[in-house]
């Protein structure tokens, strides 16, 4: 690591509160300046009535999928609580290695998860996916959130249900910060490691200038689309984690 890469960048990070400890402070450790601003939040449901009725042909389903951490922290102690034991012979998929990470707390040793890209389209392309004929799967998720992996499953054969756990908000009550610190000259890049992140982000600016003015990292290209379709300043982390991202923030110092 070298310890001076981000010194003299200002740089927001938009993760959720408790999401963002680790970058903030290794962006510290290398010299910069985080600014912590969460753009999202997680939080339980009110009802979980619908959750409870989505879970409870588990015992006879093939597959459940988990498209995050949060999916899993929710879910997985509701889930116990049902069926005190996981049901068998039951198989587990995940979106990524945080995701395995967070089953493994309650047992699960064996998930089905993508080693290279960790998204729902490199999900998708593993060979287990691909026969799903006849199968039954269970979708674990917050509320709402992308169709492509149900559409494609369905499109295979397979019967999804959705057992939604949780809700994401947007908990950013200062619409003004970033622009404040942009014309103090403390604002050089803003971290968005997630669409909707990214989509609230660009509600709160609106034409600001700012927003065309800073460098917005992200760890996707998905994430990049909207931003660069306005003809925003976007760059890509290489790999997800923040080792990537933060070689991607070390790029915006000059050389």
């Amino acid at each position: 690591m070298v310890h001076d890469a981000l010194t003299g960048l200002h740089i927001a990070v938009t993760r959720p509160a408790e999401q963002a400890a680790d970058l903030c402070l290794a962006i510290a450790a290398q010299g910069g300046v985080a600014i912590d601003y969460p753009l999202l939040a997680i939080a339980a449901l009110d009802d979980y009535s619908g959750f409870d009725q989505a879970i409870a042909g588990l015992a006879s389903a093939d597959w459940a999928i988990f498209i995050s951490s949060n999916a899993v922290d929710y879910a997985m102690p509701r889930v116990i609580k049902r069926f005190g034991q996981l049901p068998k012979p039951l198989q587990f998929a995940g979106i990524g290695p945080q995701t395995a990470q967070h089953l493994a707390k309650f047992g699960v040793d064996q998930v089905l998860m993508p080693h290279t890209r960790f998204d729902t389209e490199a999900l998708l392309a593993l060979a287990p996916m691909q026969s799903v004929a006849n199968k039954n799967i269970v979708i674990f998720r917050g509320l709402g959130g992308r169709e492509v992996l149900a559409e494609t499953l369905k499109s295979r054969g397979a019967r999804v249900t959705f057992a939604e756990s949780y809700r994401r908000y947007n908990p950013q009550k200062n619409a003004l910060l970033l622009e404040q610190k942009w014309q103090q000259g403390e604002l050089d890049a803003v971290v968005v490691t997630s669409s909707e992140a990214m989509r609230n982000l660009i509600q709160l600016a609106g034409q600001a200038p700012w927003l065309k003015n800073v460098r917005l990292c992200v760890n996707h290209a998905r994430i990049a689309e909207l931003p660069i379709s306005m003809g925003l300043k976007v760059n890509v982390a290489k790999a997800p984690g923040d080792a990537a991202m933060l070689d991607c923030l070390a790029n915006l110092r000059p050389h």
